[in-house]
């Protein structure tokens, strides 16, 4: 894990993800998933397209019958789970990664249905 300077200077700490509030912009990561301002954010500091590539994966899986997911993640010794849930504390799919250098212990992140895109977002763009 890095250091909360390193984290800082990676634009990754908790008080930066949280400048990001709305989005200006919506980047496509597939023809059906967004990310905003701020995954994007995420994705590009922390290395983490992976990351967006999973939560878009299984938001295909899910479908769109809840039109709101929060995804939870966490970090320890290397290995990352990922836990999808429908806000309600009800588990739609969990995901194990073998192997990550993700530098964030755990970050929660809302994907919501807008009719047409899944939109990945950091909670305050929510």
């Amino acid at each position: 894990m890095k250091t909360q300077q390193e984290l800082q200077q990676l634009g990754l700490d908790s008080s930066t993800l949280a400048q990001f509030t709305g989005t200006e912009k919506h980047y496509r990561i597939s023809r059906r998933h967004l990310l905003t301002d701020g995954t994007k954010h995420l994705a590009e500091q922390g290395a983490c397209f992976w990351m967006m590539d999973a939560v878009a994966s299984h938001l295909s899986e899910i479908g769109t019958e809840d039109w709101f997911v929060l995804v939870r993640v966490s970090v320890t010794q290397g290995r990352a789970v990922m836990v999808y849930e429908d806000g309600n504390d009800r588990e739609l799919a969990r995901q194990e990664i073998p192997y990550t250098d993700f530098p964030l212990d755990a970050i929660t992140l809302y994907a919501c249905w807008d009719t047409v895109h899944w939109v990945i977002m950091l909670p305050s763009e929510y």
